[in-house]
Order: structure tokens, then C-alpha cells, then sequence
């Protein structure tokens, strides 16, 4: 095996301006490392050390210029890159003392901050629009007229201050600008907490505050965008999407990856004098829509070209597929709902009107029945009319005796009223069969009571008919609770229907059975002594229009059966050795 299998690794020395976790620099050093590992073909190993005394303007140079020299006198190293102003200066001073043959490579610095590079070595520089930064926050509020700068007070940071002075100079005249490079974060932080309105922030960086505390990171802007009653502005990328607003700043990302292509180009072996840079401008200008919304920025102010970043995606575009399928799940649900209310609706109605004809042929059976009962209940009629009317004349002929016998007048005049309540009794009984009635008269009564009303009912007719009816009544009240007409129809269409039965036989036997079925129901027995049900008709016979009689509707039992339904009772019918037997239940009445 041989080839890139057993290349040994390029060794490169990254070296920070201030330490790895500071911004921005620790931003370009890890783009820088992931871009070398992307672009280089060779094994890269990757050294970083800080030059944390950049921090401070008494630092001692000459140790770090020992440490280094004594870390890596027995490594080769095929690459020194430096990230930040501070780094380059240090290198630029103290480049014959630290592997003076080593190619070098300045990175993500601005020229004005290290100047008179080496022409032997390569650079990358970043050209810091410190100016347009303010301008371009300016012509976003064009009303502002005063301008905040928070900095630090390191060395570097002093450097950027000179240059703030210098370039805002002519500003001046239009906005008060107030720098805050001479106090601690914590007073910072108080004052721009309560900013006059019309006023704007510059944000720079914040290494060490006055009282020389330091922050590395994104610690100190977190902290100030928490507090903050104006909008802030920044070159620096690193701090985008952090609290300031936006505009053209330097994009890490690209500056990253021109640095690495570069670095690739000198461990390729190119020298680093003919590699020439210039200085990388601002992207185009990008904003962030948080931001934005925050100070009622329109976007229609923004720059031509301008990027809207981290824009919140409104429920319909971040739930575009699930808002959908909701959509359409509750369209579909209320359809479905509407569809159900129609037919609810139509149902309701044909309920309404099957009711009433079902109202309408119950009556109609009850007419029939009475219909049949007619000439019984006539001739039951005369005869206490025909009473009444003997002893009103025997009454006349005893008034005109002289003296009237009063004694026997009175006799006279109780049966005249035994035989009207009588009378009053066969007409009510049918009048009640009668009734039409248009809702259920529920109530509490005994069951034997209704069987004893049908008898006295259906009584003429049976005795005209030859039959010979038996009543067998619990001896205990069977309470039931349903509409006492219903009850009574149902009796007397059974009760019929045993009595037509038996027109062909000779002996004619009919029983009416009353008693408790179990602790929750009772129960009827009708049984007759005529032929029977045929056994091809046994289980259709409650079946509308289904009849054994010649001149039946059919309509009787199927009737009797609804009532008994309606009351959560049933009806069934049943042979036996001699004719049949009709019964039904109905639950027992809850005291």
C-alpha cells in the first residue's frame, strides 16, 4: 500500500487574537477548520493556541514568543494561520523570532488594524465597514437623533474606538453620539435600559468592559438585547440573529471558506507571496424579521437586495399539511353533521306523520271493534232503558193515586237509577274506546281493573256469541303504568280474537289469566278452545295485513303489539292441545 494511505497529516497552526471562545473570532476558526476538512485532500492536524494577552496593554510578548517556540520546536508544522487584528500584529512584530520559515497566513482582520504585512506572506483580509453600519441605521430611522456606541476597553477595542471617532466625526452635526467604552457592562446595561426615544445603538464588541471583566461569547449582547428600549446595529455577523437588527456586515461563512481555499493553495505548495487577497467588502445587506416586527420596520424601507432572515413561518406555512387535513377533516365533519340534521330532521317528520297514522289506525281498529260490539251493546241497552222507561210510567200512575203510595214510588225511583248508571256505564265504556286521543294518558292503575272494564265491554256479545268466558284474576294488585285505552284495546282485540276463533266449534271455552310474572312484570294469559293457529302462520301472525279470519284487516294483533312495545312490554302467541293461547307482559309499576 502505498500513496495518500501513509501521507502524513498537514500540521497547521491556528492562533487566536484573544482567546477560542471569544467573538468574532471563534466564529471564523471553526468555519476555517470545517472548510479545511472539506477542501483539503491531504489529512489535516490542527494546533490553536490564544493570545490571551491581547487582553491587556501590559501583556508580556516575550513569554508567549517562548511557549510557542518551546511547544513546537520538535513538530513540524507546515502552516501558521492567525485569526484577528491582534494575532497579526503580534505575528508581524515577532515573525523572525517564531518559525521564521514557516508560510503564514493572515485571517479575518481588517488591514487598517495590522498593517505592513509581509509580501512573503498571504492574507486574507476583511474590509470592517464601521461607518455604514451607522449610516445604513440612520436611513432606517431617519427621526433618530442620538446614537449610543457600547464597546469595550481592550486593547483592540480602543484601537476600533479611535476609529469610530474618526469616521462618525461628520455625523456629528446631525445626531449626538454618546460612547460607552469607559463603563462596566452593569452600567451599561442600566442606561440603555431607559434610552431617550430617537435613539439607536452601535454595537462593536465587549471583550472587557471598563472594570475588566471579561465576556467571551455572545454573553454581553444576550444580556443587552434583554434590556435594550432602542435598536441595535452591528458589523459583526456573529452577533446577527442575536438582537441586532441587520444590515451589511461581514459574512463569516464566506470569509471562511476563502481563507481555507488559500491555505489549501500554500500546503499544496504555492508560495504565499503570489497568493494575493484583497480586502473582502459586506455581503449585501440581511435583516432579521424578529427584529424588524419589534421596531415596526417595514420591509418596504429596507435596502433593494436585502435578505429577511429568521422569519417566523405563519401556522398555515409551518402546518400547511396538517392545517390542510384538519381543514378538510372539519369540512368533511360538518357536512357529515348537516347531512345526519337533514336527516334527522326528515326522520323527526316522518315519525310525526307514521305516528299519526299509526294514531289513526289504532282508533279505527278501536271503531271496528265497536263497530263489531254494536248490536250487543244495543241490545244490552234496551234493557235499562226499557227498565227505566216501565217504572217512569208505573211512577206516573202511582202519582195521580190519591193517596200517592210513597213507599213505592221510592223503590221505583232506586231502579230507575240502578238501570241509568248502568246504562251510563255501557256508554261511557264506549265512549272511552272511542276517544281520539292525540297523546298517551299515562297512569298508575290496577291491571285487573281494565280486564274487568273489557268484560263488562265485550260481555253482550259474548253471551249473544254462545261463550263461555273465565276470569282468573291475582288476588294481589298488578300495578302497571301505560294509558289505560291502550291497555283496554289491547284486551279486547285478544279477547276478539279468541271469540272469532272459536265460530266453527261447538264448545266454546274463553279464559282471561291475570298474575305476577316475576318480581318486575306481569303477565295476561287469553286462551280459547278453537282450532288453533296454523303452524305456517305461527310465526307471521303479528305481521301487518297477516290474518286467519275471512273477514280479517289484519291490523288487529300487529296493533296490540306496538301499544305493548311502546310501554317496554311484548305479546306472543302459542298453540296448545286445544286451541290457543295469546299472552303478554308488561313491567310492573315502580311504587
Amino acid at each position: 500500500m502505498t500513496g495518500a494511505a501513509f501521507s502524513e497529516p498537514k500540521r497547521v497552526l491556528i492562533v487566536h487574537s484573544v482567546g477560542r471562545d471569544f467573538s468574532p473570532w471563534d466564529d471564523y476558526a471553526r468555519k476555517i477548520r470545517e472548510e479545511l476538512r472539506l477542501q483539503s485532500k491531504d489529512p489535516i492536524d490542527i494546533f490553536e493556541v490564544s493570545l490571551s494577552t491581547a487582553r491587556f496593554p501590559d501583556g508580556n510578548e516575550d513569554a508567549f514568543v517562548s511557549y510557542l517556540n518551546a511547544v513546537f520546536s520538535e513538530r513540524k508544522l507546515d502552516l501558521i494561520m492567525t485569526i484577528g487584528g491582534p494575532a497579526a500584529a503580534f505575528f508581524r512584530k515577532n515573525r523572525q523570532r517564531i518559525f521564521p520559515s514557516v508560510p503564514t497566513l493572515y485571517a479575518a482582520f481588517d488591514p487598517r488594524m495590522s498593517p505592513n504585512i509581509s509580501e512573503a506572506d498571504a492574507m486574507v483580509p476583511v474590509s470592517v465597514d464601521i461607518f455604514g453600519t451607522l449610516d445604513q441605521g440612520l436611513q432606517l430611522f431617519p427621526d433618530a437623533n442620538k446614537v449610543v456606541v457600547v464597546i469595550g476597553n481592550s486593547p483592540i477595542e480602543k484601537l476600533w474606538l479611535e476609529e469610530m471617532h474618526k469616521l462618525y466625526q461628520p455625523l456629528t452635526n446631525r445626531v449626538e453620539i454618546t460612547y460607552f467604552n469607559e463603563l462596566s457592562l452593569e452600567e451599561i446595561l442600566k442606561r440603555v435600559a431607559v434610552l431617550p426615544p430617537r435613539t439607536i445603538i452601535v454595537y462593536g464588541q465587549m471583550l472587557v468592559d471598563a472594570a475588566g471583566v471579561v465576556y467571551e461569547g455572545g454573553h454581553a449582547i444576550d444580556r443587552l438585547h434583554a434590556v435594550a428600549n432602542a435598536p441595535m446595529f452591528s458589523e459583526q455577523d456573529t452577533f446577527f440573529g442575536r438582537g441586532i437588527v441587520g444590515g451589511r456586515m461581514s459574512d463569516i461563512a464566506d470569509i471562511s471558506r476563502q481563507t481555507a481555499a488559500v491555505a489549501v493553495r500554500i500546503l499544496g505548495g504555492e508560495s504565499p507571496g503570489n497568493i494575493k487577497t484583497p480586502p473582502i467588502p459586506a455581503a449585501s445587506p440581511r435583516y432579521d424579521w424578529r427584529e424588524l416586527k419589534r421596531w415596526n420596520i417595514s420591509e418596504s424601507q429596507l435596502p433593494p437586495g436585502s435578505r429577511v432572515m429568521f422569519r417566523v413561518p405563519s401556522v398555515w406555512e409551518q402546518y400547511r399539511l396538517e392545517v390542510s387535513a384538519v381543514t378538510a377533516a372539519i369540512l368533511l365533519q360538518a357536512g357529515i353533521i348537516g347531512l345526519l340534521l337533514v336527516e334527522r330532521r326528515r326522520r323527526h317528520v316522518a315519525q310525526a306523520e307514521a305516528s299519526s297514522r299509526r294514531q289513526e289506525v289504532v282508533r279505527l281498529n278501536r271503531v271496528t271493534t265497536a263497530s263489531v260490539l254494536s248490536s250487543s251493546i244495543t241490545h244490552e241497552l234496551n234493557q235499562p232503558l226499557g227498565a227505566i222507561l216501565s217504572n217512569t210510567e208505573a211512577a206516573q200512575v202511582l202519582l195521580r193515586a190519591n193517596p200517592p203510595d210513597i213507599a213505592q214510588l221510592g223503590e221505583i225511583l232506586s231502579d230507575i237509577v240502578r238501570d241509568e248508571q248502568r246504562a251510563s256505564g255501557i256508554i261511557g265504556g264506549l265512549r272511552n274506546l272511542l276517544n281520539n286521543r292525540t297523546e298517551s294518558d299515562l297512569r298508575t292503575f290496577d291491571l285487573n281493573d281494565s280486564v274487568r272494564d273489557v268484560v263488562k265491554i265485550v260481555s253482550p256479545e259474548i253471551t249473544r256469541r254462545g261463550v263461555n268466558l273465565r276470569t282468573i284474576l291475582a288476588p294481589e294488585p298488578l300495578r302497571v303504568r301505560c294509558d289505560p285505552i291502550h291497555l283496554q284495546q289491547v284486551l279486547m282485540n285478544l279477547v276478539m280474537n279468541g271469540v272469532d276463533a272459536m265460530d266453527e266449534v261447538v264448545l266454546r271455552n274463553l279464559s282471561i289469566r291475570t298474575a305476577l310474572a316475576d318480581a318486575d312484570s306481569v303477565e295476561v294469559r287469553i286462551s280459547d278452545s278453537g282450532p288453533g293457529i296454523p303452524n305456517n302462520k305461527l310465526a307471521s301472525i303479528f305481521n301487518a295485513f297477516v290474518t286467519t279470519k275471512p273477514q280479517g284487516t289484519g291490523l288487529g294483533l300487529p296493533i296490540a303489539r306496538t301499544i305493548l312495545e311502546s310501554y317496554g312490554g311484548e305479546l306472543w302467541a302459542e298453540n296448545r292441545p286445544r286451541g290457543a293461547v295469546f299472552s303478554f307482559k308488561l313491567p310492573l309499576a315502580k311504587a
